[in-house]
């Protein structure tokens, strides 16, 4: 299991000490509980960190690993897709995330995509939004760092690479804010959400006389669109649209 990080900064209050170890000593309880195989307490321990406003990848990954172990699909996934929001290219997150989906009934292929979409998506996915955040600040300052060196150096070859490494970084900053815009602007448009009903179906319009396109079961990953009263439109993976009422979905932004 993996082990939470609590950065921890010499100038935060004593209360914050004690509050960042009492989370990392019930995050170590929940790993304790977890290789002892007690599931279920497990899930309390990390929900009750939860609860006190913290997250982090890690801790949605083992709690999906919990939930998985349990059998409880939707909730697996729930918290596989909660843990890759934050760290979309971490491997173990995204190799037990596949094993939690094909305990899912509804086996959804998604649709094929271009070379140029795929590039573009991983480019985007590289980092979290905050990840993104961290790299422009740290670039913003290795840029001003090389600029002063430029200015500081006599040696004409000393100035010129310098230059030339403050203008790849400045490239590479506008590039960095570019894809975060757009990271930003995707995650703010689109709302993804997890079912949880055992079987619901999906109709062709918002209304129980229409069409009943297909069902979807416990588990299926879902993009959200109108809502209408007690109906919800939505998208599956292979491009599939329908609406559906009533259900219990529940969305992939925010806490918990």
């Amino acid at each position: 299991m993996r082990k939470l990080l609590v950065l921890l900064s010499g100038s935060f209050l004593y209360c914050s000490f004690a509050l960042a170890q009492e989370t990392e000593t019930t995050f170590e309880n929940g790993n304790s509980a977890y290789n002892a195989g007690q599931f279920e307490k497990a899930v309390m321990l990390y929900k009750e960190i939860l609860e006190s406003g913290q997250q982090s990848a890690e801790l949605y990954f083992n709690l999906a690993n919990s939930y998985y172990r349990l059998n409880q699909v939707g909730e697996s996934i729930f918290y596989f897709e909660k843990a890759k929001q934050l760290q979309p290219m971490d491997e173990d997150i995204n190799i037990n995330s596949a094993f939690a989906q094909n305990m899912a009934i509804d086996a959804v292929e998604v649709l094929p995509k271009s070379q140029f979409t795929l590039m573009e998506e991983k480019t985007i996915e590289l980092f979290s939004q905050e990840g993104w955040a961290y790299l422009i600040v740290f670039m913003a300052w290795l840029l001003v760092f090389f600029w002063g060196l430029y200015l500081w150096n006599k040696a004409p070859v000393i100035k010129r690479t310098f230059f030339v490494s403050t203008l790849v970084l400045g490239l590479l900053l506008i590039g960095s804010l570019f894809i975060a815009v757009v990271k930003s602007s995707i995650t703010g448009e689109t709302t993804y959400g997890i079912l949880f009903d055992e079987k619901i179906e999906v109709w062709a319009e918002p209304n129980s006389r229409a069409e009943v396109l297909f069902l979807l079961h416990e588990g299926t990953k879902v993009q959200m669109f109108d809502q209408l009263q007690e109906w919800q439109k939505i998208r599956i993976a292979n491009g599939s649209e329908g609406w559906i009422k009533n259900a219990k979905v529940r969305s992939l932004k925010g806490f918990k």
